[in-house]
């Protein structure tokens, strides 16, 4: 049998290093016939290095050097395997059905990905897929194929959680012969890339999941809008498209069943706002990516006036499991009112970041802990911020509390698209705040004032308080203009934009109140409010800070206390990593 290695690298791209030694290794051996390469987007947490998974052994190899590559190809050939690089934490592959001990995750998005060749219908076939289409076109009819998804309890995965099921349903009875299905991948949160991993390593999952929802909804044409930063995830998407057209499996009278459905690409230009669905159907149609009111909704009036229904890639990726396995099956997985797994790309200051699925009503303090493995070099957990620009901070308090959309509500945060940003003790609210308003000011389209200048006037609030000229009032005006833009926003951007900060008003307002009335940053980010002085008791006079200032402002004398010159000090922080005897105070 053909073995498989498949290559994961941190920042991976063509002519990385792993690929490039294992390709030269193969052709030196003349290996291309017993052995394939294949890049993928995800197998495992990102701080492990590069990865490799041997395939159909499912062996996983971390923490290896470029050298011990020759010896990890020989022994694949041989039967063998090479225990030292053995991953410990996930080296074999679970049914969908099974939940995995040693992760505590439970893959059913991201059950293929990782696990096979993307670039090959043959293996995706050979893993089940397209046995959900065949069973939703012969055995259970458009009514069968909406009523699994409603008893599901599937909620859309791009962020709002509207039931999948009932969006398929309303836009099936609006009358008229044209309709549309579009899959929603311009995926845009900052250090969310949940959809491209599924686009990369499965792309006929979310193909799989478009048919068979233009086939409950009687439409014959798709698209999915993919954002063109996604180079690898576009290619890999055409090359499905192509495969499954040649198989009989899209386009016309799709495998005898009568029912003709093609799917075409368009690429989006990296615009935030055109993941709004409004936005995005103008997109799509060759206009300014601007939202529009709602009524009338995309289920009766969308794509070019017709009937559209949309749904992300996680959200698609889901429905040919709920078709094969039935939607009763799936409701038994996660909450009463949130069905199902979650994808979450888990990034910041935690030990393993990476793409985690978990059954919903998985807490906080087993994602971030169990999964992740807590918070980076031991430091103490702070907050996540869940669903990005437009979601929220959770505080510590709040850790064993179930991931679900109703939870999240409750606490001033939303799911979103799957984002989850972890912090430590050494991030300042007020500074992460800062970062996400400039990212929604710089993504907002204008459209209208609430969120135009609401989002700038809050912003620069923000900016005022973090140099120090903050002013009591400031906290009242933040919560006037959030009022006012969470009120008269056009649409869902600037409705949510003021989320984050109001959030962290909610449970660290004393973070606030420290920079506007004591004039301090006690965590040292914002440079306009820290100081750093050296303590004459701890200093042994070793002159390493003074060494490393970048602007000699530090003088001292061998073995005797050093000074900092605060006036022509640049707060770069160096003098303070440095010391290892905590001679150098921040205040």
């Amino acid at each position: 049998m053909k073995k498989y290695i498949i290559v994961w690298e941190p920042d991976s791209q063509k002519g990385s290093p792993v690929n490039n030694a294992l390709l030269k290794i193969l052709n030196e051996k003349q290996l291309a016939e017993k052995m394939e390469i294949i890049r993928s987007p995800f197998i495992g947490f990102t701080s492990s290095g590069a990865i490799l998974r041997v395939m159909p052994d499912n062996l996983i190899y971390t923490g290896f050097r470029v050298e011990d590559l020759e010896g990890i190809v020989n022994a694949t050939l041989a039967g063998d395997r090479v225990d030292k690089f053995i991953s410990s934490y996930d080296n074999k592959f679970l049914p969908v059905e099974e939940k995995d001990p040693l992760s505590r995750q439970f893959k059913i998005v991201l059950r293929n990905v990782g696990y096979l060749d993307p670039e090959s219908i043959e293996e995706y076939i050979s893993r089940g897929g397209y046995k959900a289409l065949e069973k939703a076109l012969f055995e259970l009819g458009r009514d069968g194929v909406i009523a699994e998804m409603k008893a599901s309890g599937l909620r859309g995965r791009g962020g709002a959680g509207f039931p999948t099921g009932l969006k398929w349903e309303l836009t099936k009875k609006e009358a008229g012969e044209i309709k549309y299905a579009i899959c929603n991948a311009d995926e845009g949160d900052p250090g969310a890339y949940m959809d491209r991993a599924v686009l990369e390593g499965d792309p006929h999952s979310v193909v799989e999941g478009m048919i068979i929802g233009g086939f409950a909804v009687g439409c014959t044409q798709g698209f999915v809008y993919i954002r063109a930063e996604y180079p690898l995830a576009i290619e890999r998407l055409e090359k499905a498209l192509k495969d499954a057209r040649e198989m009989g499996l899209l386009g016309k009278d799709i495998l005898g069943s009568g029912f003709d459905f093609d799917i075409e690409l368009r690429w989006g230009a990296g615009a935030f706002v055109c993941g709004e669905e409004t936005a995005l159907i103008a997109s799509i149609e060759g206009k300014r990516g601007n939202p529009r009111p709602r009524p009338p909704f995309p289920s009766v009036s969308g794509l070019w006036e017709k009937p559209t229904f949309i749904n992300n890639v996680e959200t698609w990726a889901n429905v040919p499991v709920i078709i094969e396995k039935g939607g009763k099956w799936m409701g038994s997985i996660g909450t009463e009112k949130s069905k199902g797994t979650k994808v979450f790309a888990v990034t910041g200051k935690v030990k393993n970041p990476g793409l985690v699925e978990v059954p919903m009503g998985t807490t906080i303090r087993e994602i971030v802990y169990d999964i992740c493995g807590g918070i980076k070099d031991n430091k103490n957990f702070k907050a996540v911020q869940t669903g990005g620009p437009s979601g929220g901070v959770i505080a510590e308090k709040y850790l064993d509390m179930p991931v679900d959309y109703e939870s999240l509500q409750s606490i001033g945060s939303i799911m979103g698209s799957g984002g989850l940003i972890v912090m430590d003790e050494d991030d300042c609210m007020v500074d992460v705040n800062k970062f996400y308003l400039q990212f929604s000011v710089d993504e907002s389209c204008g459209k209208c004032m609430p969120c135009r200048i609401g989002g700038k006037q809050i912003l620069e609030i923000l900016e005022k308080i973090s140099k120090g000229n903050g002013e009591m009032t400031d906290i009242d005006k933040i919560y006037s203009i959030s009022n006012a833009m969470q009120k008269a926003s056009l649409c869902a951007l600037g409705q949510t934009t003021p989320n984050p900060v109001l959030s962290s008003l909610r449970y660290f307002e004393d973070e606030y109140l420290a920079h506007i009335k004591d004039k301090k940053c006690y965590t040292g980010k914002c440079k306009d409010l820290v100081q750093y002085t050296v303590i004459p008791e701890k200093c042994i006079g070793c002159g390493l800070c003074a060494t490393r200032c970048p602007v000699k402002c530090i003088t001292g004398e061998k073995r005797k206390p050093y000074l900092i010159d605060t006036k022509a000090c640049i707060k770069c922080g160096e003098c303070y990593n440095v010391c290892k005897f905590d001679a150098v105070k921040r205040g």
